[in-house]
């Protein structure tokens, strides 16, 4: 290191360069700016200069002279060269030549010029200082430096304590106390404090002890007191412990620190003069006593809640008790002293947030806080804070305040200016207060202006960068709208204001946000904080004894009650007013009425309330019995309807809920939707509706509101529009009705796959009539242009969405409507024209401009071949039209104009009604009448144009390219029963629609035909009903049997309105002899025998399908049943069936399903009032007393009506069924004449089956059925060689036989039924109950044959004109029929009735086939007219013979059975001709104990045997039963029959179920 810094070569020339070059290294050393190398490398070269002269390598006087320069470079360097004197001298000391030391001590004598004395004495060994002559003695240097370091260290002075000094400390207060607010300054002061320290020896603690004290005292005098504790001290720890003691002084019990050491504490803290950690270990309580404490106090508060919630039980030590409150209020009364807090309220105070969080932070969450004095302290700050900015933004206009002065010390926190500066301390400081900002409801109502405020700015802020460095405040004011703003709303008193101010706050959050708060203030918060518990168990207490005491009488004090209640803490009141609602639902008015004191913010936690409680998981919507939706949802969904009406309450969440439940495939909560557009828009949806109510559903929109609905709901303007309102802001009006629309089949196919089939037809009811009241409302509520802006066109919502196409046509209508309007009123400007022709032109334009598109689109709905029949434009008008446009309710305009005319009149006669009330009343019933009058009359301008229109239309609507039967099949189908069953003003429109077509003329529609398909078979369209539907498809029908009954009631009235119509046109394709086609009007006699076959089928429907057991079958037949009661049964025999099997069913369902027995009985009790309007068989339709040389054979009623000798006793066995059946009375005998005949009904195949099933006992009448069924098949193949195969059906006729045995005992139970009524009162009446429906039966059969007995013979004689008559009441068959065919379209009319089709177009469609396939097969049958005379005698014969056997049948059977058949002859009739609808398989002694779906199966079976070996002869069989109605039934064929089905009476029982299951 030497040889680097000093090198030998400048020793060795150092005069010459040496010298200098040493000089200007220590030159450039001391230019450096690091001291620390200078001093390093300037030590290094001096000690190496010094050490080459001890070598005696330099000169003394050369580097002393040297070292001279040098130490003139910098200040420092004699202390340097002191140091390395130093070093050598300890090194020469050690050194043994004494030259060395010599010259050491030399140079250091020859530097002292350099270096001063002092130093060297410091830093020199006594010797060496000795040997230069610096010291005298060198051994009484070192005992002089004991002495000093001994007085300086080791000795204590003596301090005097304030007892030993009074005078100094006296002075010392008097300093301290003087008047400090002249120039006085704490520096002077100290220097004062200083000398009476010195004077009077004071101790320097005890002195900082009585300026603490003083400071005390004087604790304002901050600003004078801090500087002087700054000076004075020297040591924190010291002032710490100070404070520390003074602490621990008033920690004795019942000790209470004062406020001013507390302040003085925060002061000395804040200005940093002693640490937090230091004083916080000498403060009480401990940190671990603090936390067992705040555990207790939830512990204590949880059990308060407990005995707030439990059943109390009086007490016999209630004094006990009172005792123990008392000494609780005692202990409450004196908390013990908590010094922490005492220090954190005063740091709070002065504004040292710092430190306070610290100690805050040291204790459990809130604990600090719930302590008012704290929470005081923090709100004043958090006062001083805001000020700034709360005057800048949040002050309302014209509210006035008084200012808040910030803090003066610059330690406190700096005051917001913007809203960025309150995420600086301000939402911390909040989160810190929770909900004890209660404490001060001013700064609350601040914090929520300034957060109203913030929220204006953030929504007005356009551009998107700006919002999102805004994000993070948003979410702190949610933050602590969540954590303080909520919990302390709980806790402040009935304080609406707030209430109200944080109503305006919220609002302009989106309602996700707002549920969500209020969820978390509900299901979180309570929970949080002890006193939080605590409320809630009173709320809760108390709202018990408010609803205990909640009436409609009392409605108003209760109201105010729970006003109060709800200002603070509205989720609990409401949680449990909502759970007693769901259990007690007649609480929900009085509730409604008592919500009116509630704040907007309590309406709006309402409406989360009761969508929490919608959603609740726990809850099933479904009953027990799986059938009905629970109660409690049903209370729920009347609540809402009410509540929402009544209040401004925001619905977005709640119809939000409802379209997430659909999107989940979820319908339960349509109730809801249902219920709220009922009461908001007065829109009343119910299939319970009166025929006046129905009527006025057809007007305007005034008639309706005024007609049309049950409860008058007045007033629904503005909810109705707040309701719109919701539904367009957030746009769900379309979402909800397709999600509705596709839920209808969801309910079924998805949903409703585990649930039970009653529930499932609920649900799908309600979807369907919450659909239509939804729909009903949009296309009310919404303008035009809302409403065409947001309903896309039919062909996308059918293919698209999936809507079913009645929905869409629903949901699209009113579009069509208004826009149709809307194009009339821009034509009739263009053109100014009044004549009443050019505004007709004007509207079928519009209408053509509005629907051409339409047109378009409803071609992709359906395959191509449907609108071979059927024109796009025909489809879309049934669809787009209303009964608005159809037809003017003169009567119920009259109707509710002539209400308000009484009404006017009554206010007159009103004398206690004041004047100004009266004269208001008065004009609103005179504007209300004028908008009626008005509204009428604009409806029938209407309706004149929409009739004109159809009229243009008509001969486009239907092609038929393929066959008339075909295009009735498709309008049924695609038309009539899709919308039939929508709702009941479209079952009427349909009804009406169908009629108006008709009056149209309409080319191509035979309305003959679309009558009889629908009434002929109506189980299948019943059977797939649901409830409602099954009241709109009877109300469908019940029109349409008001038009039947109309024409039936008066020839007059059907000559007008039928009769040169082309509806009623019957058209036979001949193929014979006069080769070409016969057009005939159908008259009136033979149109009402059409109407009694009509009657007849609905009869047998109906007892089909109360004999099946099915709920779904029994619950719709009753409802259709009473919907169709006005109109049938209108004949009495009819009527008696019914009221038999229905009696019946009330038997049976009263313990087992008491609605179906509820329904039972009501309809039974209105059967029984309309029987007086019911007639005879005979006066219903009237029959002429036939010639009988007059009828073709082949139409002949008669049993021997064949006309073949052969075939007699095949007849006969017929007859044994027939005539028994026809003769049963006169009104019977005309009935079924119609029925058999006119009516084609299909029984008779059924009648062949069963005589050939029952004579097989008798050899000779074996015989005679193989000749004419050998007859038959020769007649049957030479007519189809004549008439190969006319049309389609008749080629297939050969398979329709092959199934003819199928059909026939699926239908053999239906006509089982027919005939009950009066054979179950006989029963009654007759015996006891085994023997009673045996011996029933016989006796009826003897009084029923006396009768036939007599009037036998004229009736034969007449017989063949009858038939006559009832040929031409079949539908088409106005000429004489082939027996072979005739019998064929029986059996296919047999096997159409039973067919198990799922559905009941398909039914009719077959059905209107065979009647097509029957009138284009005959031909008029010219050879039965010469076998005429023949007949007759063979008829005469046959009789005579049957009534022979009959009575030696019966007198056998008494002796057999030991039986009186005294009363029961009618009984017997009219069992066997029910057994003759049935196909001859019930027998008389099983007619009343088997239950009648049993009674097919005997002949059944006997009927299959023989279909292999008689296939052949059905046809030759079928013929003299179908025209044998009115001949005369032998008796002994019916004896034969009964023995038969005695001897087959076991194995029906076995074939009971198959039979029923096939009915199924």
């Amino acid at each position: 290191m030497a040889a680097l810094i000093l090198p030998s070569d400048w020793i060795k020339n150092w005069d010459k360069s040496g010298k200098n070059e040493f000089l200007q290294f220590c030159q450039d050393l001391a230019g450096k700016p690091s001291v620390h190398e200078f001093v390093k490398n300037l030590q290094t070269a001096l000690y190496e200069l010094c050490w080459h002269v001890i070598q005696g390598n330099l000169k003394v006087d050369v580097a002393a002279s040297l070292l001279a320069d040098v130490m003139d470079l910098r200040d420092d360097l004699p202390s340097v060269l002191a140091d390395v004197f130093c070093i050598l001298d300890i090194e020469t000391g050690c050194l043994e030549e004494k030259h060395k030391r010599d010259h050491f001590t030399q140079l250091v004598g020859a530097c002292l010029f350099c270096v001063p004395d002092g130093v060297l004495k410091e830093r020199l060994d006594p010797e060496t200082l000795e040997s230069l002559g610096l010291i005298k003695q060198a051994q009484q240097f070192n005992q002089k430096i004991v002495k000093i370091k001994t007085k300086l260290f080791y000795k204590q002075q003596k301090f005097n304590l304030l007892r030993e000094e009074n005078e100094g400390y006296a002075k010392l207060i008097t300093e301290l106390g003087q008047d400090l607010s002249g120039n006085l300054t704490s520096h002077l002061v100290l220097e004062n404090i200083k000398s009476l320290i010195g004077c009077f020896n004071l101790d320097p603690n005890r002195v900082l002890d009585i300026i603490l004290e003083v400071y005390e005292c004087r604790s304002d005098q901050d600003e004078f007191f801090i500087p002087l504790i700054k000076s004075y001290m020297c040591e924190h720890q010291t002032l710490c412990h100070m404070l520390g003691f003074k602490f621990k002084f008033h920690q004795e019990p019942n000790g209470e620190t004062p406020a001013s050491l507390y302040h003085i504490a925060a002061a000395l803290l804040q200005h940093n003069l002693i640490a937090l950690e230091d004083l916080y270990v000498h403060l009480l309580p401990l940190d671990s006593n603090i936390v067992e404490e705040h555990k207790k106090v939830i512990l204590e508060a949880k059990q308060i809640a407990r005995k707030l919630t439990m059943v109390v039980v009086p007490s016999e030590k209630t004094e006990d008790k009172e005792k123990e409150k008392e000494k609780e209020e005692e202990k409450n009364e004196k908390p013990p002293d908590n010094q922490k807090l005492g220090l954190l309220e005063a740091l709070l105070r002065i504004g040292d947030w710092q430190h306070a969080q610290s100690i805050m932070d040291q204790m459990p969450a809130f604990y600090a806080t719930s302590h008012k004095s704290i929470a005081i302290a923090l709100c004043q700050l958090l006062h001083r804070i805001v000020e700034p900015l709360y005057r800048r933004a949040g002050v309302p206009k014209g509210a006035k305040g008084g200012l808040m002065m910030p803090l003066r010390n610059k330690q406190a926190p700096r005051p917001a200016e913007s809203f960025d500066d309150l995420s600086r301390d301000v939402f911390t400081m909040l989160c810190y207060l929770g909900p004890h900002l209660s404490h001060d409801p001013i700064l609350f109502a601040k914090i929520v202006r300034l957060g109203k405020s913030f929220m204006k700015e953030y929504q007005s802020e356009s551009r998107q960068d700006t919002k999102d460095k805004m994000g993070p405040l948003l979410s702190c004011f949610l933050s602590i709208a969540d954590q303080v703003l909520l919990p302390s709303l709980s806790l402040m008193e009935c304080n609406a204001c707030m209430s109200e101010e944080l109503w305006g706050f919220f609002r302009l959050f989106p309602y996700q946000f707002r549920y969500r708060l209020y969820g978390q203030w509900k299901n979180e918060t309570y929970g949080n904080h002890p006193l939080l518990v605590k409320i809630k168990a009173q709320t809760i207490d108390r709202a018990k004894y408010i609803m205990k005491r909640l009436t409609k009488e009392n409605v108003k004090p209760s109201g105010r009650q729970i006003g109060k209640l709800s200002h603070s803490n509205p989720t609990i009141l409401f949680d449990y007013i909502l759970s007693q609602i769901q259990w007690y639902d007649n609480l929900i008015t009085p509730v409604v009425d008592s919500l009116k004191y509630l704040t907007s913010l309590n309406y709006d936690v309402l409406a989360y309330c009761i969508i929490e409680a919608l959603a609740n998981p726990e809850k099933e919507k479904m009953k027990h019995d799986d059938t009905t939706i629970s109660s409690w949802l049903q209370s729920l969904a009347s609540l809402c309807g009410a509540v929402f009406r009544k209040y401004p309450i925001e619905l977005a969440g709640l119809l939000q809920y409802v379209t997430n439940q659909l999107k989940a495939g979820k319908s339960f909560d349509l109730l809801i939707l249902k219920e709220v557009v009922q009461k908001m828009a007065g829109i009343e949806i119910t299939d319970e509706m009166t025929v006046e109510q129905l009527e006025a559903m057809t007007g305007g929109e005034q008639l309706k509101a005024e007609g049309g609905y049950f409860g008058q709901i007045r007033n629904t303007k503005k909810s109705s529009q707040r309701l719109k309102d919701a539904l367009l802001d957030h746009e769900l009006a379309l979402p909800l009705c397709l999600l509705m629309a596709q839920q209808r089949n969801g309910v079924v196919f998805s949903e409703g796959g585990e649930k039970h089939l009653k529930l499932v037809g609920k649900l799908y009811d309600q979807c369907h009539d919450t659909l239509v009241q939804f729909g009903g409302f949009l296309a009310s509520n919404l303008s035009t242009e809302d409403y065409i802006k947001r309903v896309p066109s039919v062909d996308i919502l059918c293919n698209q969405f999936h809507t079913p196409h009645d929905a869409a046509f629903f949901l699209s209508r009113p579009m069509f409507a208004h826009q149709i309007l809307s194009k009339y009123d821009e034509l009739k400007k263009a053109e100014k024209g009044n004549r009443q022709q050019q505004k007709v032109h004007k509207y079928i334009a519009a209408c053509e401009q509005v629907m051409a598109p339409v047109h378009e689109a409803v071609v992709s709905l359906h395959l191509p071949k449907v609108w071979d029949d059927l024109r796009p434009q025909f489809y879309a008008t049934f669809w787009s039209l209303t009964m608005y446009d159809l037809a003017v309710p003169h009567n119920a305009y009259e109707r509710e104009v002539n209400k308000l005319k009484m009404q006017i009149k009554a206010i007159d006669e009103n004398t206690e009604m004041p004047l100004s009330k009266k004269k208001k009343e008065k004009e609103r019933c005179t504007a209300l009448q004028d908008k009626l009058q008005e509204e009428e009359k604009k409806q029938l301008e209407h309706v004149q144009r929409v009739l004109q229109r159809l009229k243009l239309e008509k001969d486009n609507w239907l092609l038929a390219k393929s066959t008339k039967n075909e295009t009735i099949t498709k309008f049924l189908q695609l038309c009539i029963f899709p919308r039939c069953v929508f709702s009941a003003i479209d079952a009427v429109y349909c009804a009406r629609f169908v009629e108006l077509v008709h009056q149209q003329k309409t080319p191509n529609f035979c309305t003959l035909l679309c009558y009889d398909r629908v009434f002929s078979d109506i189980i299948y369209t019943v059977a797939s009903c649901t409830e409602n539907e099954s009241r709109r498809y009877g109300r469908f029908l019940c029109c349409m049997l008001e038009t039947v009954t109309r024409w039936h009631s008066d020839r007059a009235i059907y000559e007008k309105e039928c009769g040169n119509y082309p509806g009623f046109l019957t058209i036979f394709r001949a193929s014979g002899f006069d080769g070409g086609n016969k057009v005939d009007q159908l008259d009136y006699e033979n149109f009402r025998h059409v109407v009694h076959k009509w009657h007849y089928k609905l009869t047998k429907a109906s007892v089909h399908c109360l004999e099946t057991g099915e709920y779904t079958h029994i619950r719709n037949i009753l409802i259709v049943l009473t919907k169709i009661l006005p109109w049938y049964p209108k004949v009495l025999n009819l009527g008696q069936a019914l009221e038999c099997r229905v009696h019946k069913i009330c038997q049976e369902e009263k313990e087992k399903r008491p609605d179906l027995y509820a329904l039972a009985m009501g309809y039974s009790g209105q059967l029984k009032g309309r029987k007086v309007h019911m007639v005879p068989e005979n006066e219903f339709h009237h029959k002429e007393q036939p010639v009988r040389s007059a009828t073709p054979g082949t139409l002949q009623n008669g049993p021997g009506n064949t006309g073949k000798p052969a075939a007699t006793a095949s007849a006969n066995s017929g007859k044994g069924k027939e005539g028994a059946v026809e003769d049963s009375d006169k009104s019977k005998d005309k009935s079924q004449v119609a029925q058999k005949t006119a009516s084609k009904s299909s029984t008779a195949a059924n009648k062949v089956s069963s005589s050939n099933g029952n004579s097989t006992p008798n050899s000779t009448k074996g015989s005679k059925e193989k000749d004419e069924k050998e007859k038959t098949t020769k007649e049957k193949k030479e007519k189809k060689e004549k008439n190969p195969g006319s049309t389609p059906e008749a080629k297939g006729g050969g398979k329709e036989k092959q199934k003819e045995e199928r059909s026939s005992k699926e239908e053999k139970p239906i006509d089982g039924k027919e005939k009950m009524p009066k054979a179950d009162k006989d029963k009654r009446k007759e015996d006891k109950k085994d023997e009673k429906t045996k011996n029933d039966g016989k006796s009826a059969e003897k009084e029923w044959s006396k009768e036939r007995d007599v009037s036998n013979d004229s009736k034969i004689k007449e017989s063949s004109k009858t038939e006559k008559n009832a040929g031409a009441g079949n539908l088409k068959s106005l000429v004489p029929r082939s027996e072979g065919v005739e019998s064929e379209r029986e059996q296919k009319r047999r096997k159409l009735d039973t067919h198990s089709s799922p559905s009941h177009s398909s039914a009719v469609k077959d059905n209107l086939n065979d009647l097509k396939d029957t009138a284009s097969k005959h031909h008029p049958n010219h050879s039965t007219a010469l076998s005429k005379s023949k007949e007759k005698d063979d008829e005469k014969k046959d009789s005579d013979k049957s009534r022979d056997r009959s009575k030696e049948r019966e007198k056998e059977d008494r002796k057999d059975r030991k039986r009186d058949y005294a009363n029961s002859d009618r009984e017997i009739s009219q069992e066997v001709k029910r057994r003759k609808d049935e196909n001859g398989m019930n027998s008389s002694k099983h007619s009343k104990s088997a239950s009648p779906s049993e009674s097919p199966n005997s002949n059944d079976k006997d009927n299959s045997k023989r279909s292999k070996s008689t296939s052949k002869d059905k046809s030759d069989l079928a013929k003299p039963e179908k025209t044998s109605g009115g001949k005369k039934e032998s008796r002994h064929d019916k004896e034969k029959s009964e023995k038969k089905r005695d001897s087959t009476g076991a194995k029906e029982d076995k074939k009971h179920h198959k039979s029923s299951e096939k009915h199924r």
